[in-house]
């Protein structure tokens, strides 16, 4: 059944507005209305003084669009605005309310801003660059599957909004089941449990969203997919040091993050500000992968060192932080990785595999000794 935004409006015109008064829509909260797939997207402008308040709110709306004949989910974000020539602080994006505490079995929070844990996953990475087209995406998930392959249990998460890759990149097509309640059951391909964006919308659909949005989808992935026990969950970030990667930083408690560049010196000065928003907020950088690092000629076996050589690793030497490994810019890697079959789940015997696997053992390695001594990541502006 085809959904239009006036079937929505018209639903969300019986939620009652702030106080009871009036109605959400014709009281000017409703952002214009995304539909993709039988899936409703929105935001609610509320006053910045109300957000945290009007949360109710928020989940009103959400049950009202999810029951329009044809509509399979809603994702509605809430957003703070001042009222015309207010003071005071900018505005700020209200996240929704964060599911139940985890039991009393997870393990305790160091001390400082206590961030929600996610209930069955005992350590979340995250995969970053300081700009695109490094391959950052693609060592993630060779990365996530040289961690499985040391015998963790693993899931994905794709935090890149705009640009997801991991459904051609683990070959994985189809929609999430919902469970009960709100929760979705993660795509699995490789053994890897994986959440995209991608899974909700076609491959070649614009995702046109602010960042309040963003964040609101950030969030409903990562808190409401029923990811079970997972040792390791890796976050795949989006390129940059924006709002996907501040979201993560305060509201979640990563445990480290692993910096993806190319040996240029254009790559390193932006894997060095991804490095610095990390230090800044407080999360281990747990090394740096050196990406495209050389190339071996197939036909007469030569070496060469298209973007320069050994960038990565002064770079690491002179902040004081993990040198991971050397990644080559390979055929093998590329046409896997296009494939959906990636190098490290269908050639493990290969030597690409292996130099993988022996960055997801140096990850880990760095997990064990950071293991007990970790401090809650917080923001600081200065």
């Amino acid at each position: 059944m085809s959904v239009t935004k006036e079937d929505i409006l018209a639903k969300l015109k019986t939620v009652k507005g702030p106080d009871l008064e009036g109605n959400i829509v014709d009281l000017g909260l409703v952002s214009d209305i995304f539909i993709a797939d039988g899936k409703a997207y929105f935001s609610l402008t509320v006053p910045a003084a109300r957000a945290r308040e009007l949360e109710p709110l928020r989940e009103a709306a959400e049950r009202a669009a999810k029951t329009v004949p044809g509509v399979e989910g809603a994702m509605v974000a809430l957003t703070a605005a001042r009222e015309p020539g207010a003071g005071g602080p900018p505005p700020q994006a209200a996240t929704p309310q964060a599911p139940p505490a985890p039991p009393a079995t997870a393990r305790a929070q160091p001390q400082g801003r206590a961030k929600m844990e996610v209930p069955g996953v005992k350590t979340i990475i995250a995969v970053a660059s300081g700009k695109g087209g490094v391959g950052k995406s693609t060592t993630a998930v060779n990365l996530a599957l040289g961690l499985q392959a040391s015998g963790l249990s693993v899931g994905v998460l794709d935090a890149d909004i705009y640009g997801p890759s991991m459904p051609r990149l683990l070959g994985i097509s189809g929609r999430p089941e919902q469970l009960e309640g709100r929760m979705l059951k993660p795509m699995e391909n490789y053994g890897l449990k994986v959440m995209s964006m991608g899974f909700m919308v076609e491959e070649d659909t614009p995702m046109i969203w602010r960042g309040p949005m963003v964040m609101s989808a950030l969030n409903q992935m990562l808190r409401e997919v029923a990811w079970g026990n997972l040792d390791v969950l890796v976050v795949d970030m989006p390129p940059g040091t924006g709002d996907a990667q501040l979201t993560m930083a305060q509201n979640v408690p990563l445990a480290g993050a692993v910096i993806v560049s190319t040996p240029q010196d254009l790559a390193l000065i932006d894997a060095r500000k991804g490095l610095n928003m990390f230090n800044k907020v407080n999360v281990p950088v747990l090394g740096i992968v050196e990406n495209m690092s050389y190339f071996l000629c197939p036909d007469c076996g030569g070496r060469h060192d298209i973007f320069g050589h050994g960038g990565a690793r002064d770079e690491a030497a002179q902040i004081g932080v993990p040198f991971l490994g050397e990644v080559p810019l390979a055929m093998p890697i590329r046409e896997t990785s296009d494939a959906g079959k990636p190098v490290v789940a269908t050639a493990a015997d290969g030597p690409h595999a292996k130099i993988y696997r022996d960055i997801a053992l140096a990850v880990r390695a760095r997990l064990d000794e950071l293991e007990g001594t970790r401090a809650m990541p917080d923001i600081v502006f200065e």
